[in-house]
């Protein structure tokens, strides 16, 4: 018989993000595959603690007002004497930063996760980060990445990025796509949907927008929102739903909105719990981010036959592309603009191709795959 995996899985926050709610998909497939699953995190943000306690996963928090990444450290190595897990599992910078090392003190071997692209002059400029603080980030990630035994990268983009970002060997990072779970999901419906606009107060007759993401400048909310007065010509009852928590750009979406008098048509919900309902209501899940890591919402999308508009970015065409989806270009107000009025003003072809996205997403991105590859990776990293 097989013996069981021991595994810490070290993470940032619980907060709602997309590297977060992949951990709370995933845990549950793994222990299920005789993965025994431990999650710590640094930073007391734990909306999604319950949902691991409530499917049996052992969760700690390491976070206290100012600790320090000496601390971090610190307390990170002692847990790691007290579970003794067979691997430490890494996702996130502070996470990184702090289990990469903590856990070559301890003798353990380390499986690090590259959920996107960073450093590079694009993502600097785009996302407003002060030079020298990257470039001190990019030497800390550099420097712990020499304490991993093997990387696993969600896409062969970001891993063959930040494998010459990271002076990473190619044959040291695994790429595991994130999945989703269907059944979790549920299926779209018209008894969802309705029900899902009247709780938003959107009728049954008005075009429905949503996009998903925390509100960063490498999501492209500004994208959507300077195209929406030309589809508002067209559709002047369109509707724009926002989900996704407040961040860098939160200021400047809401000064967007009301110089273009957008109010009345755009609406930010914060972080939600109930996105899987909100892609079952939509006509369109816009995407408009200007680079990404893997960009999990759209395998949701895809689950939940709700119409795509996405950045034609080369980590998502991993994921979709124009048989599944209409792309268009990252940050052309134009072109987005183009995309949503030709998903909205062909239905059937629009369904068409939803459907033809369920069928990709049943074949590559349900997480039993993902899981299955997972559990073999930990086996092989830490079970001699």
């Amino acid at each position: 018989m097989t013996r069981q995996v021991r595994v810490l899985q070290l993470i940032d926050s619980l907060a709602r993000g997309g590297a977060e709610q992949s951990l709370v998909t995933l845990a549950p497939h793994l222990v299920a595959r005789g993965v025994d699953v431990k999650v710590a995190y640094l930073s007391e943000r734990a909306d999604l603690r319950a949902e691991l306690e409530d499917v049996g996963v052992h969760v700690q928090s390491l976070s206290a007002a100012g600790m320090s990444r000496r601390r971090r450290l610190s307390f990170t190595e002692a847990l790691i004497h007290e579970l003794r897990p067979d691997v430490v599992h890494t996702t996130l910078f502070e996470a990184d930063l702090a289990g990469r090392r903590a856990a070559a003190r301890a003798g353990v071997p380390c499986i690090s996760s590259l959920v996107n692209t960073a450093y590079g002059s694009t993502e600097v400029r785009r996302d407003g980060l002060k030079p020298l603080r990257v470039r001190a980030a990019h030497a800390a990630d550099m420097l712990t990445a020499r304490r991993v035994t093997r990387f696993h990268a969600l896409t062969h983009h970001v891993a063959t990025v930040m494998a010459k970002r990271l002076r990473i060997p190619a044959d040291k990072i695994e790429v595991i796509p994130r999945g989703r779970d269907a059944a979790r999901l549920g299926r779209r419906s018209a008894e969802r949907r309705m029900a899902t606009r009247h709780r938003l107060g959107i009728s049954s007759t008005d075009p429905f927008l949503l996009v998903v993401g925390r509100q960063e400048p490498q999501k492209g909310h500004d994208v959507l929102i300077r195209a929406l007065p030309a589809v508002r010509a067209r559709y002047p009852e369109v509707r724009v739903v926002v989900a996704g928590r407040k961040g860098r750009a939160t200021e400047q979406l809401a000064d967007l909105v009301a110089s273009m008098e957008l109010a009345e048509a755009v609406r930010f919900l914060g972080a939600r719990d109930d996105v899987p309902d909100l892609l079952a209501a939509a006509d369109v899940l816009v995407y408009p981010s200007l680079w990404e890591g893997a960009g999990g919402t759209l395998l949701e999308a895809m689950a939940l036959e709700c119409p795509i508009v996405t950045s034609r970015l080369p980590v998502l065409l991993e994921s979709v592309d124009d048989s599944t989806a209409e792309l268009v270009s990252p940050g052309d107000v134009h072109d987005l603009t183009r995309g949503i009025l030709a998903v909205l003003a062909s239905p059937n072809a629009t369904a068409r191709r939803a459907r033809d996205a369920r069928k990709r997403f049943e074949q590559e991105f349900v997480i039993e795959i993902s899981a299955h590859r997972m559990a073999d990776l930990y086996r092989r990293v830490g079970v001699t």
